[in-house]
């Protein structure tokens, strides 16, 4: 039986605006001609005793968990999980959690900076015929995908609040995630919301739910538009960074047929 894979990852690329300014990953490229400088200072190589005279190409980066397709863990959330357990770490996520049936939620349509509701995720689950069980993974294709790399792109596309987070992990779903640069909507959204309001509990609630359950979800996957609302197999497996509040992931999603 034939087998499509589709990577649901961008790439990790210096310059572009996929970060709010200062938080952007820096990556220097080092050529075959310096990797033969650093052979020969390292091992005494002889300058030209390689093949072509080429060295090792590598690079250096300057990076944070959180730059490129990544999966944030329990403890970027809150110091506590699920009423007060001690947060989990990204080494110390299950990985039977990160393999699993996937869903996928089309929130294209909805305004850039909309807070998703319970009601909205009902909605649309209800549209593709779709019951949650425990182990989906669901993945929300927001308007921020087709944006990755532009001027626009953290700025763009909904996020899930707290009402849709628990909706979600209390159907026994423990892994999710957006195209978007956060789970919940822009954050320059929430926080305009919030000092027009003075209740500071709309900003960054959809990672809060985090103090009341337990769950990980990504940011900055790619090619969501790709997948249909079901139907699918997700791999999803975080880089295992000691103590860390999120690990770089490559997520596919296994289309049988």
């Amino acid at each position: 039986m034939a087998r499509t894979i589709i990577d649901l990852a961008v790439a990790l690329t210096a310059g572009i605006k996929s970060d709010p300014p200062g938080l952007g990953p820096e990556i220097d490229y080092m050529d075959h001609a310096e990797g033969g400088r650093e052979f020969q200072a390292m091992f005494g190589v002889p300058a030209g005793a390689l093949r072509d005279g080429a060295g090792a190409a590598a690079e250096r980066c300057r990076i944070t968990t959180h730059n490129g397709t990544h999966m944030d863990a329990p403890w970027h959330y809150h110091p506590t999980m699920d009423g007060g357990k001690p947060a989990m770490t990204i080494d110390q996520v299950p990985l039977d959690w990160c393999f699993g049936p996937g869903v996928k939620l089309d929130f294209r349509h909805l305004p850039n900076g909309h807070t998703v509701t319970a009601a909205e995720v009902e909605a649309e689950l209800a549209r593709i015929g779709h019951t949650l069980v425990r182990g989906d993974i669901v993945l929300v294709n927001t308007a921020a995908g087709a944006r990755y790399g532009q001027d626009d792109y953290v700025g763009t596309g909904c996020g899930m609040g707290r009402e849709a987070t628990l909706y979600l992990t209390s159907r026994g779903v423990r892994v999710c995630g957006t195209d978007a640069w956060s789970w919940d909507p822009p954050l320059a959204v929430q926080a305009a919301r919030a000092r027009e309001t003075g209740d500071w509990s709309v900003f960054w609630e959809g990672h809060k739910a985090g103090a009341d359950t337990v769950y990980c979800h990504m940011e900055k996957l790619a090619n969501l538009h790709l997948l249909p609302p079901t139907g699918f197999e997700v791999i999803a497996l975080p880089v295992k960074v000691e103590r860390a509040s999120a690990g770089w992931c490559r997520p596919v999603a296994l289309i049988e047929g």
